[in-house]
C-alpha cells in the first residue's frame, strides 16, 4: 500500500487529477480524508505520517514565525499570492520538514508559555 508520501509525490506531479485544481486547501482536504479514510478501515498509519500529522503544523509555525489558530494551509497561503502558488510552496517547505533536525523540534505552545520568555514589565 502506498504511503500518505508516496500519494504526495503524485498529486504534486498531477495536482487536478487528484484535487480538481491545484490548491492548498484542497490538499488539505484530500489529507484529512485520507487519513479518515484508513483510520475507517483500520491500516495503521507509518511513523513518519505520524511526524507529519503531529509535528507539521508547529514546525510550520516555527519555520515561519507565525502563531496562529489558523491550520498549516492558511498559514502557509498567509505567505503567497494564490492557491496555486501555496501548494507549490507546500511541497518545498515539506521537503524541508522531512530532513530537519528532529531533535530541534518543539512545541509552540510551551514556548510561548515558559517562564523565561515572558516580558517583564
Amino acid at each position: 500500500m502506498n504511503t500518505l508520501f508516496d500519494l504526495l509525490k503524485k498529486i504534486q506531479n498531477k495536482p487536478a487529477l487528484y484535487l480538481g485544481n491545484a490548491s492548498i486547501t484542497n490538499l488539505r482536504m484530500f489529507i484529512l480524508g485520507y487519513r479518515f479514510a484508513r483510520a475507517e478501515l483500520d491500516i495503521t498509519i507509518t511513523e513518519s505520517e505520524s511526524d507529519f500529522y503531529n509535528n507539521f503544523q508547529p514546525w510550520l509555525q516555527n519555520r515561519l514565525s507565525i502563531r496562529t489558530v489558523n491550520a498549516w494551509d492558511k498559514i502557509i497561503l498567509l505567505t503567497c499570492i494564490n492557491e496555486k502558488a501555496a501548494l507549490d510552496y507546500f511541497f518545498q517547505l515539506l521537503d524541508e520538514f522531512l530532513i530537519r533536525d528532529k531533535n530541534q523540534d518543539i512545541d509552540p505552545i510551551l514556548v510561548e508559555s515558559s517562564p523565561e520568555n515572558e516580558k517583564v514589565a
